[in-house]
C-alpha cells in the first residue's frame, strides 16, 4: 500500500520514478483549474518532464497551485515550462460547461491539452479524474497535486493560464471584477452578479447564477 501524503508535505516523484524505471519516459501530469468557478472557462494543464530524478531539487517548493501566492505561481510556471519536455493548457468555455456539464467539460479541456502536445504520452498521471475515451494508460490520484510533482506542476500551469484569461476578460466586462476574484463565488462577485445580472461569461447552469437570474 502506498504511503499517504499529508497536506504539509511537498509532492514527490514517487510515481514518476516508478514509471521511468520501467522505461516509460513520456509521463504527462494533468490537473484542472476553475472547476468550481461561476464564470469563465475550465482549464486543464498538461506537462511532461524528462526522466530526471534531480527534478525534485530543481522544482523544490512546487506544490498544489492553491497553496501558492500568485507571484509564486507565476515564477514557478516559468521554471516548469523551461524544464519540461512539453506542456500545454486546454480550455472548455462556460457555454460548453452549461451544455455538457462540468465533468465532461473538464475532460474536453484535457483532450485539447493532450492534442496540443508535440508527442503522444506513454502514461498519464491525473488528479482525481480519468479520461475514459483515451487509450493511454492512466493513474488517477486522489489529491494528486499534493502527491505527484508532475501533477502539481500541471496545476500551476492550468491556474496561471486561467487567471490570465480571466484578467483579460476583466477588460471586456470591468463591472464584474473578474481580475480580482477570477470568477469564483466571493462575496464581492455575488454582489456584482446581483447588481448587473449574468454576463456572457457566467455559467448559467450553476447555482447561485441560475437562482440570481431567476430572481431578477
Amino acid at each position: 500500500m502506498r504511503k499517504k501524503t499529508s497536506g504539509s508535505e511537498l509532492p514527490s516523484l514517487e510515481y514518476e520514478l516508478e514509471l521511468w524505471q520501467r522505461g516509460i519516459g513520456r509521463v504527462v501530469g494533468m490537473d484542472e483549474a476553475g472547476r468550481g468557478a461561476l464564470a469563465g472557462p475550465v482549464a486543464v494543464g498538461a506537462v511532461c518532464f524528462p526522466p530526471d530524478p534531480l527534478l525534485s531539487s530543481k522544482l523544490y517548493g512546487v506544490r498544489d497551485s492553491k497553496q501558492l501566492r500568485p507571484a509564486e505561481r507565476a515564477c514557478w510556471a516559468e521554471q516548469i515550462q523551461r524544464l519540461s519536455l512539453a506542456w500545454a493548457v486546454g480550455f472548455a468555455s462556460n457555454e460548453e460547461i452549461d451544455q455538457l456539464g462540468i465533468g465532461y467539460a473538464v475532460r474536453l479541456a484535457a483532450y485539447r491539452a493532450l492534442a496540443d502536445l508535440p508527442f503522444a504520452p506513454q502514461h498519464l498521471l491525473i488528479d482525481y479524474f480519468r479520461l475514459p475515451e483515451c487509450e493511454v494508460p492512466q493513474t488517477a490520484l486522489i489529491k494528486g497535486d499534493q502527491r505527484s510533482l508532475t501533477i502539481a506542476a500541471a496545476s500551476i500551469l492550468a491556474k496561471t493560464a486561467r487567471d490570465r484569461w480571466m484578467g483579460e476578460a476583466d477588460a471586456l466586462y470591468p463591472q464584474y471584477g473578474f481580475a480580482a476574484h477570477k470568477g469564483y463565488a466571493t462575496t464581492a462577485h455575488l454582489e456584482l452578479l446581483r447588481r448587473w445580472g449574468a454576463s456572457p461569461l457566467h455559467r448559467r447552469s450553476f447555482d447561485p447564477v441560475s437562482q440570481i437570474e431567476e430572481d431578477r
